[in-house]
């Protein structure tokens, strides 16, 4: 069967680099459509010279395309205050729509976590880069003991950040904390992002910690192990940066933590650094590959479903 027509709104850089993603892998899906609003963008250059269709009439010009009613899937690459419009105008002409923007009207959707929960849903969001990143270490801690307390800082590089990054801090910050709970299993979590402007750019680095009530640090150290070679299996440059710490902490010390009372626990850390694929962005940019990769993977999962029994 022929593979399944997709189109990208947003010419950016997570846009940009989802599409040199996309025409590399010529697999499940095929890029009928590129979309921008600014006709100057490097992003729609670059469209046109490989041959992608290409609008920079946004939405609206995507939708007078002539292989439109052919698309299936779209992702959206654009901010989370235009993917409120879009998604409503995609999901009302029957498209189902990957959402790479914080804006989260979607089930929440990390890979090697929960993919396969959400595939009928009409829009799924992809969460954040930092969710990304690190809701699959809070999972692999959850899995195994409750998770009381997470709390992740994604360090990126301040030129890997956009303006739509910039623009979407706040919901950066709501959208991964919110995801924490819910994909990771966290009973309470809480996100920080930290856009460094040191020179020469740093990779993206990435803290977790956790607070479990359990003494079993070898179940956690497997998990956490099983989980970082399941994200390298779509994000290769996915990495532990050094052996998960665990530390015991006093039942003084959690004063105002959830869970029982007067009990100790122990604190978990990992540390993890994400270098990009250099598809179309530098290396450091791990921050938007990890984004467009597990995007990439999630629409492969859904055209894979879409396509029909052989006959």
């Amino acid at each position: 069967m022929s593979a399944i027509k997709v189109a990208i709104i947003g010419s950016g850089n997570i846009g940009t680099d989802l599409m040199i993603k996309l025409m590399r892998r010529k697999g499940l899906l095929q890029l009928s459509a590129f979309v921008g609003i600014d006709p100057d963008s490097d992003g729609l250059k670059r469209a046109e010279k490989l041959g992608v269709p290409t609008t920079s009439n946004g939405i609206d010009g995507l939708r007078e395309m002539p292989d439109y009613d052919e698309i299936v899937i779209v992702f959206d690459a654009t901010s989370a205050k235009a993917h409120a419009h879009h998604s409503e105008v995609l999901i009302a002409d029957g498209k189902r729509v990957i959402d790479l923007t914080p804006a989260a009207i979607g089930p929440y959707v990390v890979p090697p976590v929960n993919m396969n929960a959400h595939l009928d849903a009409p829009n799924v969001n992809m969460v954040t880069c930092g969710g990304q990143a690190t809701i699959p270490i809070v999972a692999a801690v959850s899995r195994v003991a409750p998770v009381s307390y997470a709390e992740i800082v994604a360090s990126i590089s301040s030129r890997s950040a956009g303006p739509g990054t910039r623009a979407n801090i706040d919901e950066f910050t709501e959208t991964t904390s919110q995801a924490i709970c819910d994909v990771g299993a966290a009973e309470q979590g809480k996100a920080i992002i930290v856009l460094n402007p040191a020179e020469p750019p740093l990779i993206m680095r990435d803290t977790v910690y956790c607070l479990v009530r359990t003494d079993d640090t070898d179940a956690i150290r497997d998990s956490v192990h099983e989980m970082v070679a399941a994200v390298q299996e779509y994000v290769p440059g996915y990495l532990l940066k050094q052996e998960i710490q665990f530390e015991r902490v006093g039942a003084n010390s959690l004063a105002g933590m959830p869970g029982p009372r007067g009990e100790p626990a122990t604190k978990v850390t990992v540390f993890l650094e994400v270098e990009g694929a250099g598809h179309y962005l530098p290396t450091f940019a791990g921050n938007l590959d990890i984004m467009t990769s597990a995007a990439l993977a999630t629409g492969e999962r859904i055209a894979d479903l879409q396509k029909e029994p052989a006959q």
